[in-house]
């Protein structure tokens, strides 16, 4: 774990560089451009659309008989909006991870890599295609995941658990595929892979708690459903921040434990046979 904590201090160095900062600034209005339209657009509809889904569900006549139980029934108007967001938030990953992925990755590596590893070789066994094809799969998995654990949100301590949990592995799954991908062979990412899964599924999960803090925004959004808008633009900034850091963080990991990987490789064999 020395080294988790080692690369953590190195990515922090690295994010409050002035070009790092700059980084988060692309993917965000990428983001925020696509998602103001798709607000602007089919908010009410998507509302509207759910309202009448589930007028007739008996789940959700329960939930609002439960609200008119404990005098609450001025929430009742704000079950639907609440839906909608949490079924947009993973949307909102989906596309912050696929812009931070394919506009800020590449410029990681390279800061990183010029920086703090000029004398190591690229051996370039990832793709474009297959950086996409990891960070699609598992993004599926994680949707499903995210709507299956849903109800457990209304539990504070479970929510607190379940979050940074999906945030880790799917930061795991899709930053060290990225962060590989210029300088490892297919071969030494597979090993790497193999040998630091539990120190890169901690330094998932650290990241996932972090990522787990713009979720806690959609609480409120139902409450203040005005600000909306405003609060769609802050949880995005946030998950670009840290899906930048994240990316610094397994960068600096993946290439400091494939420099050692290959300086132990080319050690020689130092255990000779007893002579006869």
């Amino acid at each position: 774990m020395h080294l988790v904590v080692k690369t953590f201090g190195r990515a922090v160095l690295s994010q409050l560089h002035l070009r790092m900062l700059l980084l988060t600034v692309l993917p965000f209005v990428l983001s925020l451009l696509l998602w103001g339209l798709a607000l602007w657009l089919g908010l009410q509809p998507m509302m509207d659309w759910l309202g009448a889904y589930f007028a007739d569900s008996s789940w959700y006549q329960a939930i609002r008989s439960a609200l008119d139980w404990m005098g609450l029934s001025s929430l009742r108007s704000f079950l639907v909006p609440l839906m909608a967001m949490w079924l947009l938030l993973p949307l909102m990953i989906l596309t912050a991870l696929l812009f931070v992925g394919g506009v800020a990755m590449p410029a990681i590596a390279r800061h990183v890599s010029t920086r703090w590893y000029p004398g190591l070789d690229r051996r370039h066994g990832g793709s474009v295609i297959g950086s996409l094809a990891v960070s699609l799969g598992s993004f599926v998995v994680f949707a499903c995941l995210w709507l299956l654990t849903l109800p457990l949100n209304a539990v504070p301590p479970l929510a607190l658990l379940v979050q940074p949990l999906l945030w880790g592995w799917l930061t795991y799954r899709v930053m060290a595929y990225d962060a590989l991908a210029d300088h490892a062979s297919g071969e030494e990412r597979r090993i790497l892979m193999r040998q630091h899964r539990w120190p890169l599924l901690a330094i998932g999960i650290a990241v996932g708690a972090m990522g787990a803090a713009p979720t806690m925004l959609w609480l409120g959004g139902a409450l203040f459903l005005v600000l909306l808008p405003l609060m769609a633009g802050v949880a995005i900034w946030v998950y670009v921040l840290v899906f930048v850091f994240s990316g610094l963080w397994f960068q600096h990991y993946l290439l400091a434990a494939l420099e050692q990987l290959r300086r132990d490789t080319m050690q020689p064999d130092t255990t000779l046979p007893a002579a006869t």
